[in-house]
């Protein structure tokens, strides 16, 4: 067995303190994960194919990203033994005490278990426990209709796994109570592409369109001459021609529109950019007035 053969090659796993949080699909697990793991005294939780410490992501890439709703929960469950031997490699790594385990059932935790070779689940939490019969359904419902899934990490943790995608940071501050700490998280929203809502595309002629404005905004920048988009699936690779307005320091200036051209475009297109390179092929001169 899978867990008999892990167990005798990394002992460590036999002391794991394994914890369970589990409810339905679209319930908001994933968006109360890192409270119940605090509660939990845990800084390790496995999330549908992620292994995630504290606010990192440490092994792993999400389920979410899978075409299929079937790959999906293969994946989730470290179906393939590439998957199983990277977490197993990070738990070796960071040798947890305890780690939270999240699924839509009891039998998927404990299959999610057995496959990494981790101790039986010693204590489940149920949805049902920190969640309303309200917020459950107001979670459902936005998941149904808007497609929406959250991964308990911040935004930045999963941008570059994520190009592409639909992705937006949610924050979460809440009270515990006078005299405790808050609750403080952020967590990312994505759509994932197997989404009934569909896929998108983002034509090269978007990326020009913004280049070209914020070109006009940058005063060391006279205009664009050449500019060549290649889209790939980890982000966009754009290279550019310009002429730079004269006066105006040109390491600096190309510095400066670089800076806010990536970041304009990771906003407007959630596309990662992978590679922006400015050229300066010539610098204009404006004539003297008589």
């Amino acid at each position: 067995m899978i867990l008999d053969d892990i167990k005798e090659k990394l002992p460590f796993m036999k002391k794991i303190k394994v914890y369970a949080f589990v409810g339905p699909s679209g319930t908001g697990k994933s968006y109360r994960a890192q409270m119940v793991a605090g509660e939990k005294n845990t800084h390790f939780i496995i999330d549908d194919g992620l292994l995630i410490k504290d606010n990192e992501v440490v092994a792993g890439e999400s389920a979410k990203k899978a075409t299929t709703k079937v790959a999906t929960v293969k994946h989730a469950l470290f179906y393939e033994e590439k998957e199983r031997q990277e977490i197993i490699k990070a738990l070796k790594k960071y040798k947890p005490q305890s780690i939270l385990i999240l699924g839509t059932s009891d039998g998927m935790v404990k299959k999610i278990a057995e496959n990494l070779g981790l101790p039986e689940i010693s204590e489940t939490t149920y949805i049902t426990d920190v969640a309303t019969k309200q917020e459950m359904e107001t979670a459902r419902r936005i998941r149904v209709t808007e497609g929406k899934h959250v991964i308990p990490v911040p935004t930045f943790e999963i941008k570059k796994d994520f190009s592409g995608y639909l992705l937006d940071p949610l924050q979460i501050f809440k009270s515990k109570g006078k005299g405790k700490e808050p609750y403080i998280s952020e967590k990312s929203i994505i759509r994932p592409t197997f989404s009934y809502l569909g896929k998108f595309t983002i034509s090269d002629l978007v990326f020009r369109q913004i280049l070209e404005y914020l070109a006009t905004q940058t005063p060391a920048i006279y205009k664009i001459l050449k500019t060549r988009v290649e889209n790939y699936g980890d982000g966009a690779k754009i290279y550019m021609e310009v002429t730079i307005m004269y006066g105006y320091n040109v390491v600096d200036g190309i510095k400066d529109f670089k800076e806010k051209a990536r970041k304009e475009i990771e906003k407007l297109t959630a596309m990662n950019v992978v590679e922006l390179d400015v050229v300066a092929k010539n610098i204009y001169v404006p004539e003297k007035e008589n």
